[in-house]
């Protein structure tokens, strides 16, 4: 058997600090809570929190993954991403079923879920896309109590040896770049739709 030593990954699968309060980044852990048990509805809370204590908008949104804010939903990097650029569109209500997500909701939930498809090709140039909701434990949700569409790029072989048998991923870009990328692809959007 052949050995694949990645010592930089250790430090980033042991990092998961399991008594934190779901949602909430490190930097952002003087928000007082109270703690909704729910990773996003937490994150979207301590970035607001940590805003109005007076930190820097980027800043805060940074540490938590927040990559761009709409009226109804947001978007944020999946801290366990599939690939690099795995985002998921989150509305900012608390529902865990489709069937209950208001018309403008849903609405939202598509138009950036339109966005993230044209920043995602820009960015990464995949052979690919998945968008995919997974509602439900046994639908394969990691996070049952919040509906959240995933959005991934693909690229033709990046299901591999490692994932399929060694269920290992090698992601090529950390999470803090992709944030940036991914920030400044939006905001290049934004302001080509303004001209």
């Amino acid at each position: 058997m052949d050995l694949l030593w990645t010592p930089w990954r250790f430090a980033y699968v042991t990092s998961v600090d399991t008594t934190a309060r779901p949602g909430v980044a490190a930097r952002l852990a003087a928000w007082p809570g109270p703690d909704s048990g729910c990773v996003f509805c937490n994150m979207i809370a301590s970035v607001d929190y940590a805003i109005a204590q007076g930190m820097n908008v980027d800043e805060a949104e940074s540490a938590a993954g927040l990559v761009l804010r709409g009226q109804k939903c947001f978007i944020c990097l999946n801290a366990f991403p599939y690939t690099p650029g795995h985002v998921m569109v989150v509305p900012y209500a608390h529902l865990d079923r489709l069937s209950e997500l208001p018309a403008e909701t849903a609405h939202e939930l598509i138009d950036l879920a339109q966005k993230t498809e044209r920043v995602l090709r820009s960015l990464y140039h995949p052979g690919g896309l998945n968008f995919g909701l997974n509602l439900g434990q046994a639908a394969g949700a990691g996070v049952a109590n919040h509906l959240h569409m995933h959005a991934l790029p693909r690229w033709p072989g990046d299901t591999n040896f490692m994932t399929a048998i060694g269920e290992t991923r090698v992601l090529p870009e950390e999470l803090s770049v992709t944030w940036k990328r991914m920030r400044a692809a939006f905001a290049e959007l934004d302001s080509d739709k303004q001209t």
